[in-house]
């Protein structure tokens, strides 16, 4: 029999009977209020052992068993129990009182740490320290009120290599358990560390897009990148985080300007949680790109006071990467070079223009190129202001009736437009102004109404105009004539001649003074009426085609103008044949022409110096009465060789001044013989309006101008 007892209590709180039994036959007992079924007594083993089950703190204290045998006498044995009571799970408070579960901070940088451990409970009292990552470091603990015990670490400057520690706080009192535990996890906010531009090329192209690569890593949580051009915040990027060492890569997408060149692009990366840190790199730009170009006038110079005589420069601003390698100079699309006889200077990136003329007025602009391009640059439109001159400066032959009223109109240029006009007339006799109601005036022509009553009212007209730079100083000179009927055309010449077509053309004779017309009239065989005629209204140039082979032809051209016809030039027995039968013609065409021109030449080489001779002779007199040649007419520019093998004897040509065709206006007039009278002039209204012919030389103008010749005999 065995009993168990708690002190020296009489009572047993547990008994095992096997009287009379089998020893696995026992009957158990425990007492319901101590043990109850916590409680078993075991005896398979050695020694027996009572076993007691979720121990508690009362059951602490000195137990007593009790071995009742049938024939031995009782032994007794004691045994000292004693429990342990396991304190409460520590908990770890911040500085502020904040209790913490699984993480501290996060905390920057440098910050000190502060940690409480608090631990409730145990018996017997624990023991509180504090590990970091395994590793003891603070085993001082001190009571608070009642059975609470407190640990207080303090973690000073926390650095990088503390992300992620493990705060860890044990309570224990007893090796025969583990101790309790809770543990934190250090949290930081770390700054960026590094940052770099990746694949930054050395070089930008103007106007090209590129993409760059910012790389930056050290930041936790991971760094915002911003990139800047200047100040000036760029927003055109993709950002990607890495999940290894914090990597952040972000990508800007730009297309650079002609201004970037020498900005700098700055990659900044930081942590939004870090105040005030961050770290940059930065990229200076070199951009290439053509040259742009600016013409300007010189600064010290007035661009609309520029008159004749003056000095002018231009200057080229030229901004270019790489540097400008070339820089030419264009005028009216004209490639400019140095020329300083012209008074045309090329200095660096300036053009001077020496005492400018008007010819210098018009359009300028400067190319500059490298090995990127070539720019033009704007246009500058240069104004040369000068004093009003002859539009033509030829003496201008009018021919008039008597008593026909005629429009003579004065063409200037000037810059600016003239402001006044005024004319002389000169005679043989005498010269005086004309009044200022007989003519009308704009700023480039001035037309005065004419008309000669007498022979004295045929002389020079003279007349100047005048605007804000100067008087006009050569005048321009009208000769008025008496107007006739035109003369014949000369030096016919047939070309281009096939089996069906023609082409004819002559040297125009005097037209009189009058505006003349040319007609050619056609027959065929024998008639005496014409199969048609063709009018040339401004050279005596014909194109006859849809004509008969092997057919007689005859060709009539004369001269018309209001005042009558001229005698007609007749050309007879043109025969339009087969090219098989004309083929031993070709070897004589080119001769004969060549030796009428030749001829030509030589008489006319005479006669100037025959007229020159009696031009200066004549100087010496001054009869009102003289008798004068008619001016030669204008000579003709064929624009095909001449093949005709028919010219023999080519009309003589005055050659002292010789007249040229007017590029412009109505064609011109002149006349036959002139005489000179008595008789007064008369100005009178209605009429044509005509400007004459040229007599081109200043010869003449200088001999009509000094009086000592009459004007109309020239």
């Amino acid at each position: 029999m065995v009993f168990w007892f708690r002190e020296d209590a009489g009572i047993p709180l547990y008994s095992f009977d096997v009287r009379g039994k089998p020893l696995v036959e026992g009957r158990h007992w425990s007492a319901p209020q101590v043990f109850g079924p916590r409680a078993y007594f075991r005896t398979g083993r050695e020694p027996a052992t009572l076993i007691l089950k979720d121990i508690r703190r009362h059951d602490q204290g000195t137990y007593r068993c009790r071995v009742d045998f049938r024939n031995t006498p009782t032994r007794s044995f004691r045994y000292n129990l004693s429990v342990i009571v396991p304190p409460e799970y520590p908990a770890v408070f911040d500085k502020w009182g904040k209790q913490l579960n699984t993480t501290i901070g996060p905390h920057d940088e440098g910050d000190e740490v502060t940690l409480t451990c608090r631990v409730v409970g145990g018996k017997p009292e624990p023991a509180v320290r504090w590990l970091v990552n395994g590793i003891v470091v603070d085993e001082e603990f001190e009571h608070n009120a009642g059975d609470v015990i407190e640990n207080r670490l303090k973690w000073r400057a926390v650095t990088r290599k503390d992300l992620n520690s493990i705060f860890s706080c044990q309570a224990s009192n007893t090796q025969l358990s583990e101790a309790r535990e809770t543990s934190v996890v250090l949290h930081l906010y770390l700054r960026p560390l590094v940052v770099n531009i990746i694949s930054k090329p050395s070089k930008l192209i103007a106007d090209h897009r590129y993409e760059v690569t910012c790389e930056t890593g050290g930041s936790r949580p991971p760094a915002v990148i911003t990139w800047y051009k200047g100040n000036r915040l760029l927003r055109k990027v993709r950002e990607e985080s890495g999940d290894q060492a914090n990597i952040t890569t972000s990508t800007l997408s730009f297309i650079p300007s002609t201004e970037d060149d020498g900005k700098t692009i700055t990659c900044r990366a930081e942590n939004p949680n870090v105040t005030g840190l961050y770290v940059a790199t930065h990229w200076n730009l070199s951009v290439v790109y053509p040259p742009i170009v600016s013409l300007r006038l010189g600064s010290t110079l007035n661009s609309s006071d520029i008159k004749e005589g003056d000095d002018v420069y231009f200057e080229c601003h030229i901004r270019a990467n790489p540097q400008w390698r070339k820089l030419s100079w264009i005028h009216n699309g004209e490639l400019m070079s140095h020329n300083m006889s012209a008074r045309l200077i090329l200095i660096n990136q300036s053009l001077v223009l020496q005492k400018v003329t008007r010819s210098n007025s018009g359009i300028y602009s400067c190319l500059a190129s490298n090995n990127q391009g070539e720019t033009l640059s704007n246009e500058y439109h240069l104004r040369v202001k000068y004093s009003p001159t002859c539009r033509n400066d030829r003496v201008m032959i009018v021919g008039a009736s008597r008593a026909e009223s005629l429009d003579i109109q004065c063409q200037v240029d000037a810059d600016p437009p003239a402001r006044s006009f005024k004319w002389k007339f000169n005679n043989s006799g005498e010269t005086f102004d004309v009044g200022s109601e007989r003519f009308s005036s704009n700023g480039t022509f001035s037309v005065l109404r004419y008309t000669p009553i007498a022979d004295l009212d045929y002389g020079t007209l003279s007349c100047w105009a005048e605007n804000n730079i100067a008087v006009q100083g050569v005048p321009c000179l009208f000769q008025v004539v008496a107007a006739g009927k035109p003369y014949p055309v000369r030096n016919c010449t047939l070309g281009n001649e096939t089996t069906s077509s023609l082409v004819i053309w002559c040297i125009p004779g005097s037209d009189g003074g009058v505006k003349q017309v040319f007609v050619l009239e056609l027959y065929v065989g024998g008639a005496t009426t014409p199969r048609f005629n063709v009018t040339a209204t401004e050279t005596p140039y014909f194109v006859l085609t849809d004509l008969e082979m092997d057919v007689p032809l005859k060709v009539s051209i004369f001269s018309v103008n209001s005042k009558g016809r001229s005698a007609p030039v007749n050309m007879e027995e043109i025969t339009l044949k087969d090219p098989q039968k004309r083929t031993g013609e070709g070897a004589d065409v080119g001769t004969p022409p060549l030796l009428g021109i030749i001829g030509g030449a030589a008489i006319t080489f005479l006669l100037i110096i025959v007229i020159f001779v009696s031009k200066m002779r004549m100087s010496n007199h001054n009869s009102p009465a003289m008798q004068c040649k008619k001016p030669t007419p204008p000579t003709f520019n064929a624009k095909q060789q001449v093949k005709d093998a028919d010219e023999r004897d080519p009309d003589i040509i005055p050659a002292k001044f010789e007249p040229r065709t007017q590029a412009e206006g109505p064609a011109p007039y002149t006349q036959g013989k002139c005489s000179w009278s008595d008789s007064s002039q008369t100005f009178r209204g209605g009429g044509d309006t005509r400007e004459g012919i040229e007599l081109n030389g200043l010869a003449i103008k200088e001999k009509l101008m000094a009086g000592s010749l009459p004007e109309s005999c020239v």
